[in-house]
């Protein structure tokens, strides 16, 4: 085996660490990758030749088989590209121990550049949890995986940068967090509930129930407010706490709908689904797990009854876990 990189591929809203091992071997000039990679990882292959064809690191003129284990996850995630070419430089030699301790994922470019991947920080988590001090990640996703503790992350913009740093010829700056995990902002909710007028007897029971920590069900003919009494339920709440902020991080970086301009989740997410949602478009799952809005910690949650017979049987299945009592009205609509 020539060299191995440990990348990261996320499976649900966790982790998994993917070892990239790679062979050079006499042949027709090729590459092969094997390991169950689905058809963006297979296409990465021109990907990777058109990125690395630069007089600095040329292709081997030989067979090349790369390895992605284990192989019995799918690996789907963009950010084994990078890993792909991070795999050797040809014709330079890299010291293995300053990687053994490394980890890196992105998503390569021609003329090596390097961009964002989603999942960054349950990636950057799990490799903290295998024991890993260092991350190379791309330059837009650095920002999210500082908000690990305990390790060091280099943002790369290009492989260029990333092969210098390995070899000795010009060391990359750590990526410093600018600004604080404890510091408190305003939360920019849309509604106010000291602005709705009327339904006190709602109002006094949405209260009750974020002082207690309690669930709250809510039923009534359309256009009598529930809707946007629960769009005010996240303003009275309780501030997210650092761990509740990077549980809802979490999910927003697997779903890929973080803010570059703020890579820490601090105000209590809304959901609305609409009343067509389908069954894996309200709970999620699917052959390959992907988040939909009952994933979400919701501080409130929104959806009419008249929705389709299997999106209400999962919405009465979760009620019943989270100890919702449905009125009997409702129990009549859902049938």
């Amino acid at each position: 085996m020539l060299a191995k990189v440990t990348s990261c591929a996320v499976v649900g809203l966790e982790g998994v660490l993917i070892s990239v091992e790679v062979d050079i071997s006499r042949g027709l000039p090729s590459m092969t990758i094997v390991g169950l990679p689905d058809a963006a990882v297979q296409e990465s292959r021109e990907r990777v030749r058109a990125a690395i064809k630069i007089p600095v690191c040329l292709s081997p003129s030989a067979r090349v088989t790369v390895n992605l284990a284990p192989a019995d996850i799918r690996k789907s995630r963009p950010g084994l590209r990078s890993a792909n070419c991070h795999r050797h430089p040809p014709g330079q030699r890299t010291d293995i121990r300053r990687c053994r301790a490394s980890h890196c994922y992105g998503r390569t470019v021609a003329r090596w550049g390097v961009r964002h991947v989603s999942g960054a920080l349950p990636m950057a988590n799990q490799a903290k949890k295998e024991g890993f001090t260092t991350l190379f990640v791309p330059a837009e996703d650095a920002p999210q995986a500082a908000l690990i503790d305990d390790v060091t992350v280099y943002p790369i913009e290009s492989l260029l940068h990333l092969i210098d740093h390995l070899s000795g010829h010009k060391k990359l700056a750590p990526y410093e967090m600018k600004f604080s995990l404890t510091q408190r902002r305003d939360a920019p909710y849309a509604t106010d509930l000291s602005e709705i007028k009327g339904q006190e007897h709602v109002k006094r029971a949405v209260e009750v129930a974020a002082a207690g920590a309690h669930n709250l069900l809510m039923s009534g003919p359309p256009g009598s407010g529930k809707t946007l009494i629960a769009r005010s339920m996240p303003g009275i709440l309780p501030r997210l706490d650092i761990d509740e902020a990077l549980d809802v991080t979490r999910i927003y970086s697997v779903a890929d709908q973080l803010s570059h301009d703020e890579p820490l989740v601090r105000h209590r997410p809304f959901r609305a689904p609409h009343h067509t949602v389908s069954y894996a478009g309200l709970i999620g799952g699917g052959r390959w797990p992907k988040p939909a809005k009952l994933a979400w910690p919701i501080a409130a949650f929104s959806s009419s009854t008249n929705c389709r017979s299997s999106a209400r049987g999962c919405w009465r299945c979760c009620a019943s876990r989270w100890k919702i009592r449905s009125s009997p009205s409702v129990a009549r609509q859902g049938r």
